[in-house]
């Protein structure tokens, strides 16, 4: 005790940091990186969902996914429930989107819904491809 009221700011800043850390766990904990997520298309056959609008959607998107802009994504949802205990990779631009629809597969009972951190932004500066049309 009396080290903790001698050293209060030290011991503040580490319970700050460890929580902060901890929030940054829980808080990413659906988030998969480019290359997480090559792994479960690749290994565990995940469904790539593009939830970004046609137009985004036709300048480039990873092979195989499946389109389904954000703002249909709920009325859409039969479309996936094959996929429903499956790996399903979501991505958008950058990661804001994919974060609202990977919310939205879990509500709905979607175990394995993952967001594509940094989107296709984060795709492209890690080299992966792109397809067109």
């Amino acid at each position: 005790m009396k080290f903790i009221l001698d050293h209060f700011w030290l011991v503040a800043l580490a319970l700050v940091s460890g929580g902060m850390l901890l929030w940054s766990m829980l808080r990413r904990s659906y988030e998969v990186t480019p290359t997480e997520a090559v792994m479960l298309i690749n290994h565990a056959q995940a469904l790539v969902l593009d939830v970004r609008e046609a137009a985004e959607f036709a300048a480039g998107h990873i092979a195989d996914a499946h389109h389904i802009p954000l703002s249909q994504l709920k009325a859409r949802l039969p479309e996936l429930q094959k996929w429903k205990d499956k790996p399903i990779v979501i991505n958008c631009q950058a990661g804001r989107r994919s974060a609202q629809a990977c919310a939205v597969l879990r509500k709905h009972g979607f175990s394995q819904a993952h967001s594509l951190a940094g989107g296709i932004a984060a795709w492209q500066a890690a080299k992966l491809p792109l397809v067109k049309g």
